[in-house]
């Protein structure tokens, strides 16, 4: 029975040690190099005598980056991933809620450590701690005191507090995640991803640890490329990337500029998005360019360790549909809980709440905030049953397919009447000439701030929205943008546009 992580590793060098495993295309390691390095930095963890601690990664994205992961692992730690792009501020506040000894860093990141307040955290050169001569007894009997229980890896989501929240996932839920992702997205040896995410979040499982279970490839694509359509379909091709998991920006970003008019992924077969609704018009884009390929819908929350719900799409929508998450993954079940505590009826909305072995450890050194939302199942008053609530608002339509409906935060009571902000994102993105649209709620002034890119006028996008929505719905103001602020993982960046509008206000009043 398999109880960690590191046995795709250690299985899968057996047999293609020699294959490249994790590549930017310039650089590149094998299994056999991630196989060996990994086991240097774990017998560097171990020579300090850390075991079961926090050690903080701090590496520009590269397949070393990954291969630290694995060597803290083996080391008998757990690993916490940060990076460069993320604002100093937010680093600080995770080293100081982590306290790790130990800060693995590349030469671009080692003076940036320094900078930091370190408060007896170590920074150390990963060139440094993986050339070390594996030590493969010790290594031997750090792997086998392991249990499936224990934390393989710390990422930081962002809290409503402004504190980020260290979500810390273990072995047995994220090889849970691993086996049933990889049957339902029938990933092989010939599978070869194209990373779009950083690092830093969950979302790059999806790619990291199928590698290792089937011997696949991992291309980073750089995020310059996610700038220039062109050259990012491009680099899909001169890679022969088959295989991509992207949040709905990205995907979107391609589409909505013409950019299959010039050129196509000539390789990809199996397109996952999440994370956003992917708008109807924009998805068809690439239905169109890309007939044959399979087109999966993924959704689930960081601390269900990633996706726990797809939907293979399988018919045609309509503007104005939302594509279903479908089902669980196996092993896993979906409930929908209504505010007094019961399971919502089929077509009635409840919040989305996720029960089974996937589900994360909680915050890391914040037992208040796990409590909150790491509750007991109501609907078992038998025994304790943990269930994690998503704070997402869902459905279940005729054919008993999971719906995505809003956040329970994106819900406002604006005019006496309640809105889905997401309802007026969806009227906008099906007006023609919108390519992406994002609103948000100033509470303070009680207006609805609706951001867009796209070449209609602001005054064009108001007339449009007055023929498809109620008077009450209508946004307060309607701003163009050149192009949408998006988060270092590709998703809309709502706190700038916050700020955007904050700015505008303060301009107006």
């Amino acid at each position: 029975m398999q109880n960690h992580i590191l046995d795709y590793l250690n299985t899968i060098v057996e047999t293609k040690a020699d294959k490249v495993a994790y590549s930017d295309g310039t650089e590149s390691l094998t299994f056999g190099q991630v196989y060996r390095q990994s086991r240097g930095i774990g017998t560097a963890l171990f020579d300090r005598g850390l075991r079961k601690r926090p050690i903080l990664v701090f590496m520009s994205k590269s397949p070393q980056e990954i291969a630290a992961f694995f060597g803290v692992v083996a080391g008998g730690c757990f690993y916490v991933p940060v990076d460069e792009e993320m604002p100093g501020g937010r680093i600080q506040l995770i080293m100081d809620n982590v306290r790790a000894p130990l800060m693995i860093c590349d030469r671009t990141t080692i003076g940036k450590a320094k900078e930091f307040s370190l408060k007896g955290t170590e920074p150390v050169l990963y060139d440094e701690l993986a050339k070390r001569e594996p030590d493969d007894e010790a290594l031997r009997r750090i792997y086998r005191s392991a249990l499936d229980t224990d934390p393989v890896y710390l990422v930081f989501t962002s809290g409503s507090t402004g504190i980020p929240k260290g979500v810390a996932a273990c072995h047995r839920s994220v090889i849970d995640y691993i086996e049933q992702l990889s049957e339902v997205m029938g990933f092989d040896e010939n599978t070869v991803f194209g990373n779009q995410t950083p690092l830093y979040v969950d979302a790059c499982l999806k790619e990291i640890y199928p590698t290792v279970k089937f011997g696949a490839t991992t291309y980073l694509i750089p995020r310059k490329c996610f700038s220039l359509p062109a050259m990012l379909v491009e680099y899909l091709n001169r890679w022969k990337i088959n295989t991509i998991c992207w949040v709905v920006s990205a995907l979107t970003m391609v589409s909505a500029f013409g950019t299959f008019e010039s050129v196509k992924p000539k390789y990809l077969h199996t397109i996952a998005f999440g994370s956003e609704v992917f708008p109807i018009r924009q998805f068809r884009r690439w239905r169109e360019a890309l007939p044959e390929a399979d087109f999966v819908n993924l959704y689930g929350p960081t601390e269900a360790t990633g996706m726990c719900c797809y939907y293979r799409v399988d018919r045609e929508f309509e503007e104005g549909e939302t594509i279903p998450v479908g089902k669980p993954f196996p092993n896993r079940e979906i409930l929908l809980l209504t505010g007094d505590g019961r399971e919502a009826a089929d077509g009635e909305e409840g919040e989305i709440c996720v029960r089974g072995s996937s589900l994360a450890l909680g915050y890391y050194n914040d037992p208040e905030r796990t409590a909150a939302a790491f509750v007991q199942n109501p609907l078992n008053t038998a025994y304790p049953e943990r269930i994690y609530r998503t704070g997402d608002i869902g459905k279940r339509n005729e054919r008993g397919e999971l719906l995505f409906v809003s956040r329970k935060d994106s819900q406002i009571k604006h005019m006496g009447h309640r809105i889905e902000l997401g309802e007026i994102e969806v009227n906008a993105a099906m007006v023609p000439d919108v390519h992406m649209a994002a609103c948000i709620y100033d509470p303070d002034r009680a207006k609805i701030l609706l951001f867009y890119t796209g070449e209609l006028s602001e005054a064009e996008l108001t007339g449009r929205l007055k023929e498809r929505l109620p008077r009450y719905m209508l946004p307060n103001r309607t701003v163009r943008l050149a192009q949408m602020p998006l988060t270092p993982n590709g998703k809309t960046d709502r706190m700038a546009l916050r700020g955007m509008g904050a700015q505008k206000n303060k301009r107006k009043d």
